[in-house]
């Protein structure tokens, strides 16, 4: 009798440690391979309808490379580390890089210290419920294709 009761309440101690534990864990969204390769393929299909050709980057919330894609005939090589750049930054910024572009651009010319980030258009944070998950970014041959090629990837999230 004095076995079950100690066990009884040795069980009940490590229910509420778990419960205890599992309190005091955060449940955070993350961006999935698929989701990735399916802003890829509409930020592809936007440059494409625009006879574009150019460098797309998705990165998780740190900033970390998840699918980079490499257009045929992309202008640039340069291309390839812009995008990645460009997708980091807005992830870890937490904003479109284009505020950082804006923020030289107006005088506040310590922006360019920023290190590790790229202070160019065609960065966007990806946001879910509130939430930044990641980052897209795009280099193409201007910051306006770049930008737009981006928002395609974006937009594929929300359908």
């Amino acid at each position: 009798m004095r076995n079950a009761v100690v066990c009884s309440l040795a069980l009940g101690a490590l229910v509420l440690l778990g419960l205890s534990a599992q309190a005091q864990l955060l449940q955070k969204k993350a961006l999935s391979l698929e989701a990735a390769r399916k802003m890829v393929r509409a930020a592809e299909a936007e440059a494409e309808r625009n006879h574009w050709s150019g460098v797309i980057a998705v990165t998780d919330e740190g900033g970390w490379l998840i699918l980079l894609e490499r257009m045929d005939h992309a202008a640039m090589t340069a291309s390839v580390e812009l995008a990645a750049g460009k997708a980091r930054s807005a992830a870890l910024f937490k904003k479109p890089i284009q505020a950082l572009e804006d923020a030289i651009n107006q005088g506040r010319y310590a922006a360019i210290t920023a290190r590790g980030f790229i202070e160019m258009r065609g960065g966007l944070p990806i946001v879910v419920e509130g939430e930044v998950v990641g980052g897209i970014g795009a280099s193409f041959a201007t910051p306006e294709e770049d930008e737009q090629v981006a928002k395609a990837g974006l937009a594929s999230l929300s359908e």
